[in-house]
């Protein structure tokens, strides 16, 4: 199995600029790539593949000899990436979705190379990097088994960070406990639990808010170009880089937590994408990350020998879930009153029972015996 583990480095002031230059190039290549492509298409009308680009390397760095700078993986990864968005583009097209067609990179816009196979090692717990040399690597935990390759990326605020990707063997399970979870997430309360558990929505965009539009104001005043704007785009970013990084912390401990928790969690199968097209809810829908919670969840799962599933959402609000009769309600009613068997109980908590009969019926039926299913009948 696959693991990422991601560590702070500490490049020196000539290190920092030899890696800005190396995005730099990359950013430059990955451009000279993409236009190559959209020409031939344009002018030729051929379609040029991945081995037909990788090609123009040597190329280049004859005309460009400060591509030489860069290791040859490392300018491999962006022909790649190109290749990679190409066929995201077409994928997209023939599914009959808004196609977006690859973009060119904008300077400061590409913030990442790779190392695909070699060019970097860690020695005497320092991280050595082809044409770069050795950094200082913060190893707050040791990498567990074979590394297959390194990113190297610069976020807003400047910080550098290099994410090996790993090949190890699985962790071992957690103990079981026997316990199966529904799980509704909302904004009032982040989740609700089929056993009636609500945690609250830390909303940290909203906290943040107020000190955000206060600097971004005066990143609008600011004259581009002047160290002015520069202090203060910062201060934007680093208010940006504070919400991340603390919605990503109560992520990981609240998806820990449920994992350690439960041997089955289920969640609903959201169309997150559509539903921030609602402009009056999209800000906190955002703020909310119920995909990451989800996503999150999912691999400390598969690494911990629990189980994640996914069940369809409809009508998991309006079904009673004390007699499975319809019992439509209105988005502002937050409480469930079934006129049929009398039950009364929290809106979200009756879609959270909801949700966890639907993941355990589907789990049945994934385990049951093909020949069997025919005979089968859902009450739902």
């Amino acid at each position: 199995m696959l693991k990422v583990f991601r560590y702070r480095i500490y490049p020196t002031k000539s290190q920092r600029t030899k890696l800005a230059k190396t995005l730099e190039l990359c950013r430059w290549t990955y451009n000279e790539i993409l236009a190559f492509r959209k020409n031939a298409y344009e002018q030729e009308g051929k379609s040029v593949s991945y081995y037909d680009t990788k090609k123009l390397l040597p190329q280049w760095k004859e005309t460009k000899p400060e591509l030489k700078e860069v290791h040859s993986q490392v300018l491999q990864d962006v022909v790649k990436r190109v290749d990679l968005s190409f066929q995201a583009f077409f994928r997209r097209v023939k599914n009959g979705e808004k196609p977006g067609y690859p973009r060119f990179k904008g300077y400061g816009r590409y913030d990442s190379f790779t190392y695909t196979q070699s060019g970097f090692s860690l020695k005497s717990g320092k991280l050595w990097l082809s044409k770069i040399g050795y950094i200082k690597i913060k190893l707050h935990r040791k990498i567990e088994g074979e590394i297959r390759r390194l990113n190297i990326r610069r976020t807003p605020t400047g910080k550098w960070f290099a994410s090996f990707l790993v090949e190890a063997e699985p962790d071992e399970p957690l103990p079981k406990t026997g316990l199966s979870i529904g799980v509704d997430v909302g904004l009032k309360s982040f989740i609700t639990l089929s056993n009636g558990e609500h945690i609250d929505n830390p909303r940290f965009f909203v906290h943040e808010e107020k000190a955000l539009a206060k600097a971004q104001r005066k990143l609008s005043k600011a004259e581009k170009g002047t160290p002015e704007q520069a202090k203060a785009l910062k201060v934007v970013r680093r208010i940006h880089e504070r919400i991340a990084n603390k919605r990503d912390d109560f992520v990981q401990k609240l998806s820990l937590n449920l994992v350690k928790s439960y041997d089955l969690i289920a969640f609903e199968e959201l169309n997150i994408e559509g539903m921030v097209k609602n402009h009056c809810l999209a800000k906190h829908i955002a703020d909310a990350a119920w995909g990451k919670l989800i996503a999150t969840t999912s691999y400390k799962a598969e690494w911990a020998g629990k189980r994640v599933v996914l069940v369809n959402p409809s009508n998991t609000s309006q079904i009673c879930s004390g007699c499975g009769q319809m019992v439509q309600k209105d988005l502002s009613e937050r409480v469930h009153r079934c006129p049929f068997c009398g039950l009364t109980l929290d809106r979200d908590h009756n879609a959270a029972i909801n949700i966890l009969r639907l993941g355990l019926q589907s789990v049945a039926k994934a385990e049951m015996p093909a020949n069997s299913l025919a005979g089968v009948v859902t009450n739902a």
